[in-house]
């Protein structure tokens, strides 16, 4: 499976499942280094049968950071153009990601314990739900690994299990609550950055959610844009004005890694 990225990028294999081989999209910076801050990139819309978002919605958040001196890695996972898929898989793939990034710091000339994730909508869920659930773990996953990132963003993802699971996947409805995060507030969250147009859908759930989430001890910043809509942040929305507006909010929460590392 291809994927329409405008820069070079890296590919590397992080999982095989069957005869899918998912793969990383590795943004480098052009200088090398060792210990230098990593974030990995998960798009939205993918529990649609037809997801028209891939790996590559993230491309140039990516591309931008890597001139900063991130590694940025725009990771592909299963989706609903997969067979058989269900978030379950989606959320186990998260974690597989992040335990092969750290397994492989090295190599990448990354610091496991600067290690950020980024998803948007669906790629959102399951980046939450990758931290608070931890039972669900692919069976080919050192376990050993730690699979919670150190920094968290999300743009606007629906943290209601059971919504999302009677709307797409009603097979999962007896176990929805199980992974639904609205329904296990408590304190588990990396420090996050939480971005959200006041005009999305999902504005009165991400706001409720995070309001919880931060009375239950999570460092949650909850950042919002007034009127903007699901998905305003892409690039090629809105003259990029908001792409880089929040562009800048994530380089700015990740900074204090980059002025560290430079130390």
């Amino acid at each position: 499976m291809r994927f329409p990225f405008d820069n070079p990028v890296r590919e590397i294999t992080y999982k095989e499942v069957n005869d899918r081989k998912l793969r990383l999209y590795v943004s480098e910076p052009d200088q090398e280094a060792a210990n230098r801050p990593v974030i990995l990139f998960f798009q939205g819309g993918s529990f649609q049968p037809n997801p028209k978002f891939s790996p590559a919605q993230f491309q140039h958040q990516a591309h931008a950071l890597a001139s900063l001196g991130i590694v940025s890695i725009c990771v592909d996972y299963r989706t609903g153009r997969d067979a058989g898929f269900t978030p379950l898989q989606a959320i186990m793939d998260v974690k597989s990601a992040v335990r092969w990034v750290r397994q492989h710091a090295e190599q990448l000339g990354v610091d496991p314990e600067k290690l950020a994730i980024c998803g948007a909508s669906a790629g959102g869920y399951i980046s939450v739900s990758s931290i608070m659930f931890d039972r669900l773990n692919d069976d080919m996953d050192d376990v050993s690994v730690n699979a919670v990132p150190d920094k968290l963003v999300i743009f606007a993802a629906g943290m209601d299990g059971v919504d999302i699971m009677s709307r797409r996947y009603p097979e999962l409805l007896p176990i929805a609550k199980e992974i639904s995060p609205v329904h296990h507030v408590r304190r588990c969250l990396p420090q996050t950055l939480w971005i959200c147009g006041t005009g999305d859908d999902l504005y009165d759930q991400n706001r409720g959610f995070v309001r919880e989430m931060q009375d239950a001890g999570n460092p949650i910043t909850f950042k919002t844009y007034d009127g903007m809509e699901h998905g305003f942040f892409n690039y090629g929305w809105h003259n990029n004005t908001y792409f880089h507006k929040t562009r800048q909010d994530i380089e700015g929460f990740l900074r204090p890694w980059l002025e560290h590392t430079a130390e």
